[in-house]
């Protein structure tokens, strides 16, 4: 055991997990590469958690806060004007699509989503919430509330009134025999009968258009249009949680709900955008962000020198289109990974754009196989490639490579991730 190790140990709590069984420590980082304590250099498919958007030592980003830094003032509060917080919200307000848009800052993905769920909630006068099975939303006491996935919720206690949707489950004994359409069809169904029979006065759905820790699990392209339609029907709000898949990430939309042709009454968003430095926030309806009662602050929230990091990031991402080159390197791994489907070992090869997951599971019962996945995460880490790890079941490979990833890289990192499945399945 390192020495880092033993003092993390010692230190932190024990719930806060590391990957690898000698866990590596990142020292620096140049592009969509990294370098750790003892010199090994990784191509990175995980990004910090699917955030460093545009992957390592970007200029115009370091740049940008190196301007704010000199200029001596690294915090002022939201009780002052910060026109860099202005400047960005004007942007965002503007891409989201939403009409009359506004838009709070936070801290993290976390602390929006918290926020989502207090206007949603506040509009309507209900703590009743929809929510996903399979969804993560955040590690505090409101958004582990609705989050669906047992590993990481740690409290049945709640503030909130929720109840779970079907929508990424389509591969379950109870659904699987049925054709997209169908399914679609089965979970408005369900749906329906939730509102009639157990939620009689719902808030809001909160939802993934892909879910993130949930192992990138995906719903058939129109669900939550099916949803929206009879959402609007009794007057419920629709929260789309952008954590993950805001700024281009799926290469056929710029925030992921358009892959679904829905404009939700409020997005959430953090991660990328700061490339790194701690953001978040909420773009909503205006009458829907305005309608709280009480005062409210951000201490830390949409301070200038993350606004400066995320005005740049952004500006970066539409400047060199990174939503089309996350399509199109997407497509190319994509393409290549699908042949890992024909191994006993993989159950699913999925994903959209820079968002793409491989499904373990026991090639002898088929059942999910968190030991297999891992024995792909060292695999791959042994081959120069760092890849993340998720699903209900702790199953899946998961990656999220920076938007700005070239092609070579892409084939470089695809194979090294083919070889690393293959060696983990001939070993089985």
């Amino acid at each position: 055991m390192s020495e880092l190790l033993s003092r993390h140990r010692a230190v932190m709590p024990s719930w806060l997990p590391l990957y690898y069984e000698s866990p590596l420590e990142i020292t620096s980082g140049k592009g969509a590469r990294v370098t750790d304590a003892d010199g090994n250099t990784y191509l990175d498919f995980f990004t910090g958690i699917v955030t460093n958007m545009l992957g390592y030592d970007v200029a115009e980003v370091r740049e940008a806060v190196e301007r704010q830094l000199a200029k001596g003032v690294v915090h002022t509060s939201t009780l002052y004007l910060i026109r860099s917080q202005v400047e960005l919200a004007e942007k965002i307000a503007r891409l989201s699509g939403i009409p009359d848009a506004k838009v709070f800052f936070t801290n993290s993905g976390t602390e929006a989503n918290e926020t989502a769920l207090l206007l949603a909630t506040y509009a309507r006068g209900s703590d009743e919430v929809l929510a996903m099975r399979g969804s993560y939303h955040g590690r505090s006491f409101g958004t582990v509330a609705v989050t669906g996935n047992r590993a990481w919720k740690n409290s049945s206690l709640s503030p909130l009134n929720v109840h779970y949707l079907h929508g990424t489950d389509h591969a379950s004994p109870a659904f699987r025999g049925m054709t997209d359409q169908e399914y679609v069809e089965a979970c408005v169904a369900d749906l329906r009968d939730v509102l009639d029979t157990t939620a009689p006065n719902v808030a809001c759905l909160i939802a993934e258009p892909i879910q993130g820790v949930g192992g990138f699990a995906m719903p058939p392209d129109g669900l939550y249009a099916a949803y929206k339609e009879v959402l609007d029907e009794h007057g419920i709000l629709f929260v789309s949680d952008e954590v993950q898949t805001a700024w281009g990430r799926t290469g056929t939309s710029f925030f992921g709900i358009g892959d679904h042709g829905v404009t939700p009454d409020a997005m959430t968003f953090a991660k990328g955008l700061g490339n790194g430095f701690a953001v978040g926030g909420v773009v909503a309806r205006g009458d829907l962000m305005d309608r709280l009662g009480a005062l409210g602050v951000a201490t830390f929230g949409g301070n200038p020198v993350s606004m400066a990091a995320a005005g740049a990031t952004l500006d970066y991402v539409l400047e060199h289109d990174l939503q089309g080159n996350a399509r199109r390197q997407g497509s190319l791994i994509l393409e290549g990974l699908k042949a890992l489907t024909a191994l006993p070992s993989v159950r699913d090869v999925r994903g959209r754009g820079l968002m793409f997951a491989v499904e373990m599971a026991d090639p002898a019962t088929g059942a999910p196989s968190p030991t297999l996945a891992g024995g792909v995460l060292e695999a791959a880490r042994e081959r120069g490639l760092l890849v993340g790890k998720g699903g209900v079941h702790g199953n899946v490979l998961r990656m999220a490579p920076p938007l700005t990833l070239s092609q070579e890289e892409a084939v470089e990192g695809r194979d090294a991730l083919l070889d690393a499945v293959r060696s983990v399945d001939a070993g089985a």
